[in-house]
């Protein structure tokens, strides 16, 4: 099996001088592929999806929390089987390929896949159009069961993720996502080179225990909260947001058209709100 990180030597300089060699810990980052074997026209058919550059390990995870949150896995009885691939010819690669293998009774429909690959906010379309598209598979989260959090519990949680950060503390070089009640209890935490990537891992790990929709949660991101983000949160049924850094434009009016509390710049010291507010004592 591969590692979420990998030993090099080195050379150290402080203060302008050298200190010589030593070994030191660093990320790893490996690509996935994500392959789906699904029935399609009375026969079986198997589609490469996606290729992803992640940090190994919780694949299986990465796997569901990405088809959920592009809207082609609804119900964990919808997957059949998780598997590497392990044909002839892959070789070292073998964990670097995942298939799901899906139940015919799956309304998995790869060309939904390619419809939405533009909303990503690295293919120039503009943020409407995203949104707009986000709007045919989701809507706006329900204040049924939606948490009420005090600013006390909010300034504690980054503290909480750091500290459960093992793999960080090793390399310096990861990224978290982190899963909390409205106590500010760690649920659960997930790292990786791509905080998308982590957040996939959180939200496939509860669909996996068929623990969704996420209604009563806090998702908490390193870094800066984007329009991805909260197009996975939705997905999960996530409505609080937070994240240590900044959040883009087009993150505030996704909270904002589908009922998400947003949270930034989030710290012991305070925070910024940015949408739905309302829900923070």
């Amino acid at each position: 099996m591969n590692r979420s990180s990998a030993s090099f030597e080195i050379e150290r300089f402080r203060d302008g001088r050298r200190e010589g060699a030593r070994l030191d810990e660093v990320a790893a980052e490996e690509p996935l592929e994500i392959r789906v074997n699904h029935a399609a026209g009375g026969e079986r058919r198997t589609e490469s999806l996606s290729v992803t550059m992640r940090t190994p390990g919780h694949d299986f995870e990465l796997c569901c929390g990405f088809l959920v949150s592009e809207g082609l896995l609804k119900r964990r009885k919808e997957v059949l089987d998780l598997s590497w691939c392990l044909e002839a010819g892959d070789g070292p690669q073998q964990h670097n390929v995942v298939n799901v293998t899906l139940s015919g009774a799956s309304s998995f429909d790869p060309a939904k896949l390619r419809r939405h690959f533009y909303m990503t906010s690295s293919c120039g379309v503009c943020g409407k159009a995203s949104l707009e598209a986000l709007k045919l598979e989701a809507s706006p989260l329900s204040d049924l069961h939606a948490p009420r959090l005090s600013a006390s519990v909010i300034h504690a949680l980054p503290e909480k993720l750091r500290a459960a950060q093992a793999v960080f503390a090793k390399t310096g070089g990861l990224h978290a996502a982190a899963l909390f009640d409205a106590r500010g209890e760690l649920l659960l935490l997930r790292e990786d080179v791509g905080r998308h990537n982590a957040v996939d891992k959180i939200v496939g790990e509860r669909f996996q225990a068929g623990a969704l929709p996420l209604a009563e949660h806090v998702l908490l991101v390193s870094g800066r909260a984007s329009f991805e983000i909260l197009q996975k949160a939705l997905m999960a049924g996530i409505p609080v947001v937070a994240a240590v850094g900044a959040p883009s434009s087009l993150a505030v009016e996704t909270a904002r058209a589908f009922n998400q509390t947003l949270l930034g710049f989030v710290r012991a010291g305070g925070f910024n709100t940015y949408a739905g507010g309302e829900r923070i004592a």
